[in-house]
């Protein structure tokens, strides 16, 4: 037996008791004639002590550990006279009558602690340490629990859990295919699934009616923190449903896992379309922990000869409250050129402050009177004490960074309540998205998301504006300004998936040769069905009040998609590619 018990376990009515612990050597304090380890594994710390006068030699025995030593100990357990209420083990310590050493470790590269001075490069190298961490031992633990209580939700709600094939046919749905050449079939490659999002509709065609899956994901795309090569997707499907059914149930899912990993009651989940989340955040993925709204100033600013706003399409504001006396000429410096980094790109940023004292300071008062300035605060419910930030230019763009303003805002005002969740639900995505660099039509979600019903009749038109109005039965879930799902009714009927494909330039042969496999499940009746798929990494980070989601992943890859604990990818040798028929050609 290596251990009776484990590191965390042991509390004051274990006092007494002979036991026998294993684990990792965290820390060694040597005091004279005592020495105190910490001993550690996964489920905590156990202070253990050994006496110089009671038992020298095994007290130097103990003085000879390194960190991170793999070793067991036997003892008895007394009350601990220098009691730590930071651990839950904290009223007891261990005197320890023997030791075995059954691993000894070299020095680590980095220490081993929450707060470790190990980079990121460096941590990911050696990952197998890094998840000796307490922090991200908890962080994968949150994860496993999170899978069950998913499991047990949509056990309760009768959906089966079905597994996907991991080599497929490549299809076009959006970011890049992995591919794996097929040594039995020379010249032709597989997929890796970018998701199990035609096999779900086939599971709905054959019958499954309530379909989940818990299930790698792999994308070949440019990485960020919230972004990987490989990721797990909480995939579903339902049959007989409309959008409204599917909200409902992943509502329900929501609700339960929050209340059963974080014991937190949400709150109401809102709804607002995909048009007044552009027009009111400048995001599809509003934060909407607090109120700052952007606010149309197009018609109230123009005609006073700034060309830079008579010449603009839109022009938009945000209101920042009861800090205007607290902005130096430094500070509005510095926030206009945060606004004009590449990651922004905005070309400038005007403002005007209305101060406590009734003046009126802004980078445009050459051009506009102080009543005139001050009539915009009126229209936008502002005061005395409080900023208006001004961007302008082409509307979506500028939508969308003066919606990232917004977020800084309220990051450096603490306006975001760090223990708040906001859920809502962003409906009425348009079907469709124009791309001016190739002059077409992509999907917005994916080729298979049914158009609203009263819509169906403009994917006959010719007017690029008329089928930009398309909307789409689609709908993402938002929580805290992050995307943690998103799914749609989808088309099942042949005809209109053709004419959807249609209006996407694929030709009859590539549809056919794509998805003909799908099209036809549909002549074979097919039911209405709809789904949806949550993000399980991003979901972790969410919950857990994390930015990145790397550490929800045992191994993940760095930014350029490498592993750099196992070096991959690598290259492999001559003798694998001639057998799949392969050669590497390099870059002119």
């Amino acid at each position: 037996m290596y251990r009776s018990h484990h590191c965390g376990q042991l509390r004051s009515k274990n006092i007494g008791e002979r036991v026998v612990l294993s684990g990792w050597m965290a820390t060694k304090r040597d005091f004279g004639g005592m020495t105190f380890i910490d001993l550690r594994d996964r489920y905590g710390i156990t202070q253990l002590i050994f006496n110089m006068e009671t038992d020298e030699a095994l007290c130097l025995a103990a003085r000879q550990l390194h960190r991170e030593d793999v070793i067991q100990i036997h003892g008895d357990v007394r009350e601990r006279s220098n009691k730590n209420p930071d651990i839950p083990t904290g009223d007891v310590e261990v005197v320890v009558s023997e030791i075995n050493v059954l691993s000894r470790s070299k020095l680590p590269p980095f220490t081993i602690e929450n707060d470790t001075d190990g980079g990121d490069e460096l941590r990911m190298k050696y990952r197998y340490l890094d998840l000796r961490r307490p922090v991200l031992q908890e962080q994968i633990q949150f994860r496993s629990k999170l899978t069950l209580a998913i499991r047990k939700y949509m056990d309760q709600q009768q959906f089966l859990e079905i597994e996907t094939p991991v080599l497929i046919k490549s299809t076009p749905e959006g970011a890049r295919d992995f591919v794996v050449p097929s040594r039995l079939n020379p010249g032709q490659f597989y997929a890796l699934p970018q998701s199990p999002q035609t096999f779900k509709q086939l599971f709905m065609v054959a019958g499954m009616d309530r379909y989940f899956q818990i299930v790698k994901c792999f994308r070949d795309e440019d990485l960020r923190a919230d972004r990987q090569p490989e990721f797990t997707q909480v995939d579903c499907e339902m049959a007989f449903v409309h959008q409204e059914d599917v909200l409902q149930t992943f509502e329900g899912l929501t609700r339960f896992v929050f209340r059963e990993m974080l014991s937190a009651e949400l709150p109401e989940f809102q709804r607002i379309t995909y048009d007044d989340a552009i027009r009111l955040y400048g995001s599809d993925k509003p934060d909407t922990r607090f109120d700052m709204q952007i606010i149309d100033f197009t018609d109230p600013v123009k005609g006073h000869g700034f060309k830079v706003f008579d010449q603009a399409e839109f022009i938009g504001g945000l209101l920042l409250e009861g800090k205007a006396d607290e902005y130096s000429n430094k500070n509005m410096k510095e926030i206009t050129t945060w606004v004009q980094r590449p990651q922004v790109g905005a070309k400038g940023l005007v403002y005007a402050q209305w101060k406590n004292d009734d003046t009126i300071k802004s980078s445009v008062g050459k051009f506009y009177p102080d009543d005139v300035i001050k009539s915009w605060f009126e229209a936008a419910g502002g005061q005395k004490g409080d900023i208006l930030f001004l961007m302008s230019g082409e509307d979506a763009l500028t939508r969308t960074q003066i919606g990232t303003l917004r977020l800084e805002l309220g990051r450096r005002h603490e306006l975001i309540s760090p223990t708040a969740f906001k859920p809502l639900w962003v409906v009425d995505f348009p079907l469709l998205e124009w791309d001016e660099e190739t002059q077409r039509f992509y999907a917005m979600h994916h080729p298979f998301t049914a158009p609203k019903t009263e819509d169906i009749e403009k994917m006959n038109s010719d007017d690029r504006k008329v089928l930009e109005s398309i909307r789409a039965d689609a709908y993402d879930l938002v929580i805290n300004g992050a995307e943690i799902g998103g799914g749609s009714i989808r088309i099942y009927d042949r005809a209109l998936q053709e004419k959807n494909f249609a209006l996407l330039q694929f030709t009859p042969e590539e549809a056919e040769s794509q998805f003909g496999f799908l099209m036809s499940a549909f002549e074979y009746g097919a039911p209405p069905h709809g789904g949806i798929a949550f993000g399980l990494d991003r979901l972790c980070a969410v919950m857990k009040g994390k930015t990145s989601i790397r550490d929800f992943i045992a191994f993940p890859k760095n930014n350029m998609g490498r592993d750099i604990m196992i070096d991959a990818p690598a290259k492999i040798d001559e003798e694998q590619l001639k057998d799949l028929s392969l050669r590497v050609v390099k870059k002119s």
